[in-house]
């Protein structure tokens, strides 16, 4: 659970803003590397675009401020127009956590050079730790191979026919077994993404 009663505005409006940049960076990087791979439906949809408004799902925003579990309006791909098929729904999948790791690693180097340059930036610092550390929690959530997870379309392609037929007929009830997992108390979702922490430090040099 995201919203603490204990946690400060400036704490909260420093997590709401890491959301945003976090979740529009994801989608953006959707929807570009898409572009790149020969599906031109999300550069026709105004997704190929840094703005906030094109990814944000207010229903989705609100549960990650809630509950820690959240989305992005998905950013719709035709697997037939990429390049190369199958394999090129496993890039477009894996483009939206590698961007989360890369804006993590960008805002780690940020708040280092805050921290040397030794100025009071209260705000602005909480608002850099809570990049590096959200984006981290969202490239492992969305790594999980559960749909509808960019883990799942990942890892989908690389199945025998076979194996990937099965599974997709039982795909519809990937988001229930996910919102069991997150509310389910002492789940193992709860200890995977509590590996965004240690990251954190790691970067940060904590």
């Amino acid at each position: 659970m995201l919203l603490n009663p204990n946690q400060t505005i400036t704490a909260m409006a420093g997590i709401a803003i890491a959301l945003v940049i976090g979740v529009t960076f994801h989608e953006f990087s959707h929807a570009f590397t898409a572009d790149q791979l020969g599906d031109h439906r999300p550069r026709a949809l105004g997704r190929v675009s840094l703005n906030p408004a094109r990814h944000i799902d207010p229903f989705g925003a609100l549960l990650f401020l809630i509950a820690g579990f959240g989305y992005g309006r998905p950013v719709p791909v035709n697997v037939y127009a990429l390049r190369p098929g199958r394999i090129g729904m496993a890039i477009v999948a894996a483009a939206g956590p590698i961007a989360n790791v890369v804006v993590a690693l960008v805002f780690a180097v940020l708040y280092r050079a805050i921290q040397i340059s030794g100025l009071r930036m209260d705000f602005v610092e909480q608002v850099v730790l809570s990049a590096v550390f959200y984006n981290f929690v969202l490239a492992i959530l969305n790594l999980i191979p559960i749909p509808p997870l960019d883990g799942y379309n990942v890892v989908l392609p690389f199945l025998p026919p076979r194996y990937a037929f099965t599974v997709q007929r039982y795909a519809q009830y990937g988001f229930f077994v996910l919102l069991l997992l997150v509310f389910i108390p002492g789940s193992p979702l709860g200890q995977l993404l509590g590996l965004a922490a240690p990251l954190t430090r790691l970067v940060i040099g904590a």
